[in-house]
């Protein structure tokens, strides 16, 4: 698949361009598979409507959000949500690779054995830019009104593919570790479902008891919400929550990179 190959010491050495080769070829191969599967696109984006809509015209008349509208305050939340239900795809789809053997045929191949799980996060994460994209056109048509500068609206957008790239690499973990795709999936949703609601992605964390706000307040989750409410709608200041947010997706990212690549040469 590659032929940056180094010999040193009478050991095989990919180089650095042959790594990048490598990983854009899985993620190719990875967009090419999605793309064949156009009812998973289809349901891919019927969910997150579904809350949108669910949220904004059922729940959303009982919920105070001060000053702010309704549909301002959820679609960051929203947004934020659809990407971290994207990144779960990650561990649930290495899950299936394991299990049906493609992974032990890829490491037969003359190729980087990190390439696999680089292409399929970031194959995963140019998914997420489509659906997101396809999030904030239906928050328009209900009613979702940015009012910041456009750099601004483009460095929230970049938050989320960061925390969503970030949360690939979760999942990669959880999936690798258990298995199983259908233990993968429910034990994704576990950790997911708690970190979303308890947070501002829906409802102001002051309405929270009190040992529910402050894990609130310092969830990543509310983190990142926060950060994109700031540079999409104006409000409280967006620089403290985005470099707070930042310095939570770059601890994860360091934690959870190396105990993917183990799993994945334990899988």
């Amino acid at each position: 698949m590659s032929t940056g190959i180094v010999i040193r010491g009478g050991r095989q050495r990919l180089t650095a361009g042959a790594v990048l080769h490598d990983s854009r070829v899985m993620a190719g191969r990875q967009l090419r598979r999605t793309l064949r599967r156009p009812t998973y696109i289809v349901f891919s984006f019927i969910q997150p409507v579904i809350f949108v809509l669910l949220f904004r015209y059922i729940f959303g008349g009982a919920i105070d959000t001060g000053a702010t509208s309704y549909v301002n305050f959820l679609m960051p939340g929203i947004i934020v949500q659809t990407a971290i239900f994207g990144a779960l795809v990650t561990g649930l789809g290495l899950t299936e690779d394991v299990g049906s053997g493609v992974v032990d045929r890829l490491r037969s191949l003359p190729m980087a054995r990190s390439a696999v799980l680089v292409g399929r996060t970031v194959a995963d994460l140019v998914m997420n830019v489509f659906t997101l994209t396809v999030m904030i056109v239906v928050g328009l048509l209900v009613g979702f009104r940015p009012t910041q500068p456009a750099w601004q609206l483009g460095a929230a957008f970049l938050l989320v593919l960061a925390f969503s790239f970030v949360f690939s690499w979760i999942s990669a973990w959880i999936g690798l570790s258990v298995r199983n795709p259908e233990t993968a999936q429910s034990a994704g949703f576990i950790w997911v479902f708690p970190l979303t609601f308890a947070s501002s992605a829906f409802v102001p964390i002051a309405t929270m008891p009190g040992p529910v706000r402050a894990f609130a307040e310092h969830n990543p989750i509310t983190l990142v919400v926060d950060a994109v409410r700031g540079l999409t709608i104006g409000g409280p200041a967006a620089a403290g929550p985005a470099v707070r947010a930042l310095l939570w997706l770059t601890a994860l990212l360091l934690i959870f990179v190396p105990l993917t690549v183990h799993a994945f040469r334990r899988a």
